[in-house]
């Protein structure tokens, strides 16, 4: 008997492809996605890059309008206000969660790539930075549990990443993100929520200021 399972969805993969267009801006925000073309570029039919448009409008990634087609999301300056604002939040919990939580084995993991981050840093590597950032408050949102939340998170982030990027060229940016993941990484060694909190939350708003 044949116990293989199923492959994946193609629409699953199309939606992982346009993805990465998106955030590669080869796609540009605000451009209209034109169904048929896109489905013969990819080699498939229009049903499953239809669905895998779906997937991307529940991330936030596209925007459907009405009698109009689908559109790459373009994110305004309130959007990015608001979504730094329910980071925050949300972020700053996870932070304050895990300061409780964590095992001395995850608080070596998150040092260890605090490690890897200030290398980056020294190496000017913005691509490698900004990979091993991601990793690092995945890690503390992992941490946390709460899964409900890290789902909010993973959402918001994946529209924030339109221009999550632009904010590290900004002059300076990039060694005050720096400071600001070390003292985060201090309140969580320290086991001290309130400030894991608090540094988390200082973290995202100094973010918001550097996209501004």
């Amino acid at each position: 008997m044949n116990t293989k399972l199923n492959n994946r969805p193609l629409y699953e993969d199309v939606a992982d492809r346009l993805r990465e267009q998106i955030f590669n801006k080869q796609l540009a925000s605000g451009s209209w996605l034109d169904e048929q073309s896109l489905a013969d570029q990819f080699g498939i039919s229009r049903t499953p890059m239809r669905e895998a448009i779906k997937v991307l409008a529940s991330e936030g990634l596209v925007t459907i309008k009405m009698r109009r087609g689908a559109y790459v999301t373009e994110v305004a300056r309130i959007d990015l206000e608001q979504i730094f604002t329910i980071l925050s939040l949300l972020e700053g919990q996870a932070a304050k969660e895990t300061a409780l939580k964590a095992t001395e084995a995850e608080l070596n993991l998150l040092d260890h790539l605090h490690h890897r981050l200030e290398k980056a840093a020294a190496d000017r590597d913005l691509e490698q930075f900004f990979e091993i950032n991601g990793k690092f408050h995945e890690l503390i949102q992992e941490i946390a549990g709460n899964r409900w939340m890290n789902g909010v998170i993973a959402d918001l982030r994946k529209v924030l990443k339109l221009h999550r990027r632009d904010s590290l060229t900004s002059t300076g940016r990039l060694q005050n993100s720096l400071v600001e993941h070390r003292e985060i990484l201090r309140s969580l060694l320290k086991r001290d929520e309130q400030a894991a909190e608090l540094a988390m939350r200082n973290h995202l708003a100094r973010g918001l200021e550097a996209l501004r």
